[in-house]
Order: structure tokens, then C-alpha cells, then sequence
């Protein structure tokens, strides 16, 4: 065996210890309590999850519920409880276009409209309850692929906060009761290169311990907040300086004596101190319209993008501090472990299952990375449009495509498809997974399959 071939599996080694470790800490066994999951990390172990299903056919469906509106928010789901979100037209039915194409147009959003709250019990798909949150005209514009209602919930199995953008942040208990809402101000990010312009604000809260962490990455004076989740109170709040509209949602690395808000960005990828808010360190040359959400992992931070000039991944160490952007030669450096200059996707979030990184772009190209080392492993070309991010379950990758086809490839670092799934509608939002089922939210539905 050679040398390399030694190291690499001594690293591998040592991530299944890490992450044993890291996944023995989490709070939230069983639950999905926000986008992508426990941590944000996209998987949950530990369950049997299905390979083929039909949905014309009714196999392996448990249930089918229809919401009314249009959102790209994906279920959150704690105990028996689904809860999601959706905005709805009151006027018309709102207009949706799909598929690879570069038009920065908004979509007319001049009708009133309906932001709602919906629990649903997660075994049979009633609803528990429903709750307006707001009713009005949309005060922001939205791009002719998003919603009005593009942000994931989050609870802590106590609260729930859902974030409706421009029309403001709300904090329900669990019987429906409105604990408190705050006005979050006009959220209207947009192109940056074309002022005036916008496209929808998408990123979801995120609860860590007594707090909820919002990133508002908006024209003028953009920023990152912490928020008290009993009252919605601010606790700190922090200038994002320069940098210019994003769309991803912020994560919490904790590990090591340190708690980290990490964010997303194309000039300023940072890591905040939990407590106060003061920037830790930043990290330039992102994409330049950056949408996924940093994934923590083998006590490495992941960061990507993929927009203009640079197209990166980068794996951080979690001590870093100070800038730590690399020069145009370099791809690691004493707090980087790896990066590649191009290859990083533009609208989802990487998947990060078993040692090995998953990115998929936009296009349907997917790659298989090494997780600890960078080294790819391969790469398939689904050859289809995708918005919502992956999620692993049972050693199996699903994937849904815009057209609403879920791709199921088996884990590991050689590709193997092991079925097409087509859901019979669109499918923009990520799904979830609680137990043995796999929830899809489609443009008109929720599907439970098992």
C-alpha cells in the first residue's frame, strides 16, 4: 500500500471517530428542526428510508396534502408536529418559471397576499392548524423562480419562528399562539450589479441554545443579528461592511471551547463569536450571488458558491482567525485544509454523508469529493435543472430535480443510481426526513413517502 494510500485512510479513520463524536452531542436526535436538518447537516442515521415510490400509483405514499400558495420553504418537523410555511395570491394564481435560464426579471406581485403558518400531523397529513401571519402586499419584489415565502422554519421543540422577509419575523408555541413578531424592515436583496432590482429574501433562521441568528445581506447596510428567542429581543447585531446581496442561511459551529456564527458571502465569508457578534475571521473571492449555507463537519467549516468570476469550495478550520483569504496560487493554508478554485454550486447547499462531500450544481452536475482531503471521487452529470438541496438517509443520496424527478444514489464514492422517482409536480424545495419517512414539498403538495 502506498504512502498516501496509508494517510488517507488513517484521515478516514479519524473522521468516523470525529464524527461519531459530533453526532452524540446533538440535541435534536430524531428531529428536523430546521433547514436541512439537525445542525444543518442534510442527513439522519439510524432509519430506513424508501428506494423506489410512485405517486401516480399511490406506492409507498402515506399521505398527500394539498397547500394552498406558493412557497420554497421545506417542512421542519419536531415529535408529531410538520410545521411549513406559504404565501398565497388572493387575487391570482402566482406565476413560477422554472428551468436553466439567466433573466433577472421579477415576477408581478402587485395582489394581495396571504402568509401562512401550517402544523400538520406528520403521520396522517391533517391539519392541526393554520395561522395568518400577515395579509397585504408583498413589500418586496421577487424573482420569476422564487416565493414569497422561500425561508425554512426553525423550532427548538418549544417555538417555533418562521421569517417571512419583508413582512417580518413571527414566534408561534406550539398550539398556534403568537408569542411575539418583529419587524424585520424592507429585506429586498437583489442583483447587485443591477440596483433596483430584487429577487426575494430566502435566508432561514437558524435557533442555537436561547437564540435565533438572522443574515440580512440586503443593498444598504447589510448585517447579521442575534436575537433572544423568548421575545425576539436583539442581543447583538453586526455590520456586514461591503458586502452585497446574498440568499444563504447562516450556521453555528461549536466545538473546542468555541461557539462560531458562520455566514455566507462573496466578499466577506465570516465566522462571528457567538456571544458578542465580533468578527472572527473573513474569507474574500466567494461567488458572487452566493445561496448555499455553510455545512459544519468533520470539525471543518464548508463554504461554496458559484457566481462570475470564482466558483469555490473551501474547507476552514476552525481556529482560524484575521483574513484568511488565499492568494490566486494557493488552494490550503494554515487555517484552510482545501479548497478548488472552481466547481462550487450556485444554489445548493453540499452534502456532507460518510466522508465524502456531494455538490451538485444547478446544471445537474454532481461531484463526489474526498470530505477531509478534497480529492474528487467522481462525476455524474444528472442533466437536469435543481434547485433544492440533498439529503442522505440509510446509506442512500436523494436528490429532486426543478421537474420533480428524485434522483436515490447510493452513498459512497463510486456512483450507482439506484432509481428515479418522479413526484408529478415541481419540486423547488429541500426535502425533510423524520423517521423512516422522507417529506416532499412540492409547488402544490406535501408528500409523505415510506
Amino acid at each position: 500500500m502506498s504512502k498516501n494510500s496509508l494517510l488517507n485512510c488513517f484521515l478516514f479513520f479519524i473522521f468516523l471517530i470525529i464524527n461519531q463524536d459530533l453526532q452524540s452531542q446533538t440535541p435534536y436526535s430524531g428531529q428536523w428542526p430546521s433547514f436541512r436538518g439537525p445542525r444543518g447537516i442534510g442527513y439522519i442515521d439510524n432509519v430506513t428510508t424508501p428506494v423506489t415510490w410512485s405517486v401516480e400509483n399511490a406506492q409507498h405514499i402515506k399521505w398527500k396534502t394539498a397547500i394552498p400558495g406558493l412557497a420554497h420553504s421545506s417542512p421542519v418537523i419536531w415529535d408529531d408536529y410538520l410545521f411549513v410555511t406559504t404565501a398565497s395570491n388572493t387575487l391570482a394564481t402566482d406565476s413560477l418559471k422554472i428551468g436553466l435560464y439567466g433573466d433577472i426579471d421579477e415576477a408581478n406581485d402587485n395582489g394581495v397576499h396571504e402568509f401562512k403558518v401550517y402544523c400538520i400531523d406528520k403521520h396522517n397529513g391533517k391539519i392541526i392548524w393554520e395561522r395568518l401571519a400577515h395579509k397585504g402586499i408583498p413589500k418586496s419584489k421577487r424573482h420569476t423562480k422564487a416565493s414569497q415565502a422561500n425561508c425554512t422554519p426553525a423550532t427548538d421543540g418549544k417555538y417555533l419562528v418562521v421569517h417571512f422577509g419583508s413582512e417580518g419575523l413571527y414566534c408561534y408555541d406550539f398550539k398556534g399562539n403568537l408569542i411575539w413578531k418583529k419587524d424585520m424592515g424592507r429585506l429586498n436583496p437583489g442583483y447587485f450589479e443591477t440596483p433596483g432590482i430584487e429577487w426575494g429574501y430566502s435566508s432561514s433562521p437558524i435557533i442555537y441554545k436561547d437564540r435565533i441568528i438572522v443574515q440580512c445581506d440586503i443593498p444598504v447596510s447589510p448585517y447579521i443579528t442575534a436575537l433572544d428567542l423568548a421575545t425576539g429581543n436583539e442581543v447583538w447585531k453586526t455590520s456586514r461592511g461591503d458586502e452585497v446581496q446574498t440568499y444563504g442561511s447562516p450556521a453555528v459551529y461549536s466545538g473546542d471551547g468555541k461557539t462560531i456564527v458562520v455566514a455566507n458571502g462573496f466578499k466577506c465569508m465570516c465566522g462571528y463569536d457567538f456571544e458578542t457578534g465580533r468578527e472572527i475571521w473573513r474569507l474574500g473571492n466567494g461567488g458572487d450571488i452566493p445561496t448555499p449555507t455553510p455545512v459544519i463537519a468533520n470539525d471543518l467549516i464548508y463554504l461554496n458558491s458559484a457566481h462570475g468570476r470564482f466558483s469555490p469550495i473551501f474547507a476552514v478550520r476552525p481556529n482560524a482567525v484575521g483574513n484568511i483569504t488565499l492568494s490566486p496560487d494557493s488552494t490550503k493554508s494554515k487555517y484552510i485544509a482545501w479548497s478548488v478554485k472552481r466547481g462550487g454550486a450556485y444554489m445548493q447547499t453540499p452534502l456532507i454523508y460518510n466522508g465524502y462531500l456531494y455538490n451538485l450544481q444547478i446544471n445537474g452536475q454532481l461531484t463526489c469529493f474526498n470530505a477531509l482531503t478534497g480529492e474528487i471521487k467522481y462525476k455524474e452529470n444528472l442533466k437536469e435543472a435543481f434547485t433544492a438541496s440533498g439529503i442522505a438517509a440509510d446509506g442512500k443520496l436523494y436528490f429532486s430535480s426543478e421537474e420533480g424527478k428524485v434522483y436515490v444514489i447510493k452513498a459512497g464514492p463510486e456512483y450507482q443510481q439506484l432509481s428515479v422517482n418522479v413526484m408529478k409536480d415541481i419540486c423547488m424545495a429541500t426535502p425533510a426526513i423524520s423517521g423512516n419517512t422522507l417529506f416532499f414539498r412540492t409547488q402544490h403538495f406535501l408528500i409523505a413517502v415510506e
